[in-house]
C-alpha cells in the first residue's frame, strides 16, 4: 500500500468513528430526554416538632400533543399523595396543549396547588440553532410567535383552586399549615414585577415560599431578603447538556452554574437559620423545546419535597 492509500484509509477511518460516535451521542441524548424522574428531597424549613408536608414541584413541561410517554408518566405522579403542588411554568409548547397538561395534571388539581407562568406559556416555541443555548444570553427574546392559549390554562387551573401567583400574593391553608406564598411574572421575559410583592413575608405564617419561573438573581434576592423560607425555580432544564466532572455549562439566566438544579442555599453559601437568606429549590424540568429533544447527563425530572421540621 502507498503512502497516500495508508493517510487516506486511516482519515477515512478517523472520520467514519467521528461519526458513529456523534451518532451513538445524539441517540443517547435522544433516549436522555425521555428518561423520566422523580428526584425526592428533604428541606428542614418547618417549625420545630411539625409533622412533613409533602409538596410536588413541576416544572418546564414543554407539552405537545404527541408526547404520549411523558403525558403517561406524569399521570402518575398521582399516586405519590403531594399535600400541595407548586408548577414553576413553561407547561406549553404547542396551540392544542392545554387540554393535554389538563388531563395528566388529572386528580393533582383537586389538590391545593399554586403556579406562575414562563415564557413558554405565552410564545409558541420555534427552530433554533440547539448550540445557541449553550453561548451567552444576548438579551433577545422570541416574543414574535404565535401566542399560545395561556389564559385558558390560567382559568382552568385557577377554577381547580389553585392560586394564580403571577406577580401577586396569597396564603393556603394545607393540613392545618399556614403558608404564606409569593411569586413573580416571568423574568427572563422582565414581566417580573417585584414592586408588586416585595415586603417582609407573613411572620405568623408557618411556612413561607417564593415561587418563580427562571431564577434571576434579583428576584432571589428579595424573596431571601423579605424573609422566604425557600424558593421554588425551573426554566435551567439544570443546564439540558452537562458533562462529567463539568456539570451544567449554562442556566440561561444569570443564577451560577453550580445551582442550575437541585437544592441548594440562597445566598450561596449562607446557613440555614441565617437573616436574608434561603433555601432554594431549582427544577430540571419535564421537557425541551420541542424543536432539539435532546438532554445529557441531565435527565427529565420532577420533584417530591419531603419538609421537615428545622432543629431549631
Amino acid at each position: 500500500m502507498s503512502l497516500p492509500d495508508a493517510v487516506r484509509r486511516t482519515a477515512l477511518g478517523v472520520v467514519g468513528a467521528g461519526v458513529l460516535g456523534g451518532a451513538a451521542l445524539t441517540s443517547y441524548a435522544v433516549l436522555e430526554a425521555r428518561a423520566y424522574t422523580l428526584r425526592r428531597v428533604t428541606v428542614p424549613v418547618l417549625p420545630p416538632g411539625s409533622p412533613e408536608l409533602r409538596v410536588l414541584h413541576l416544572s418546564d413541561l414543554h407539552m405537545t400533543p404527541g408526547q404520549i410517554r411523558k403525558q403517561e408518566w406524569l399521570r402518575g405522579l398521582v399516586d405519590l399523595r403531594p399535600d400541595l403542588v407548586v408548577n414553576t411554568g413553561d407547561n406549553l409548547a404547542h396551540l392544542g396543549s392545554v387540554p393535554v397538561v389538563l388531563d395528566c395534571l388529572g386528580d393533582l388539581r383537586d389538590l391545593p396547588g399554586a403556579f406562575v407562568f414562563g415564557s413558554n406559556d405565552y410564545f409558541a416555541p420555534s427552530l433554533r440553532n440547539p448550540l445557541r443555548y449553550l453561548l451567552p444570553d444576548n438579551g433577545k427574546r422570541h416574543t414574535d410567535t404565535a401566542l399560545l392559549p395561556w389564559r385558558e390554562l390560567r382559568d382552568e387551573l385557577t377554577t381547580s383552586g389553585w392560586a394564580d401567583l403571577t406577580n401577586r400574593r396569597a396564603t393556603l391553608v394545607v393540613r392545618g399549615f399556614r403558608i404564606a406564598l409569593a411569586g413573580v411574572d416571568d423574568p427572563h421575559l422582565g414581566y417580573d414585577r417585584l414592586d408588586l410583592v416585595s415586603g417582609p413575608a407573613d411572620p405568623s405564617a408557618d411556612l413561607r415560599l417564593g415561587v418563580t419561573h427562571a431564577p434571576y438573581l434579583r428576584v432571589l434576592d428579595r424573596f431571601a431578603a423579605d424573609g422566604y423560607d425557600a424558593v421554588l425555580a425551573g426554566h435551567t432544564h439544570g443546564g439540558q447538556v452537562c458533562l462529567p466532572g463539568l456539570g451544567a455549562l449554562t442556566t440561561n439566566c444569570d443564577l451560577d452554574t453550580a445551582r442550575a438544579k437541585g437544592l441548594h442555599r440562597h445566598p450561596a453559601g449562607s446557613q440555614p437559620g441565617e437573616p436574608g437568606s434561603a433555601w432554594l429549590h431549582v427544577s430540571a424540568g419535564l421537557g425541551t423545546n420541542p424543536y432539539a429533544r435532546i438532554r445529557v447527563a441531565c435527565r427529565p425530572e420532577a420533584t417530591l419535597l419531603t419538609l421537615v421540621a428545622t432543629n431549631a
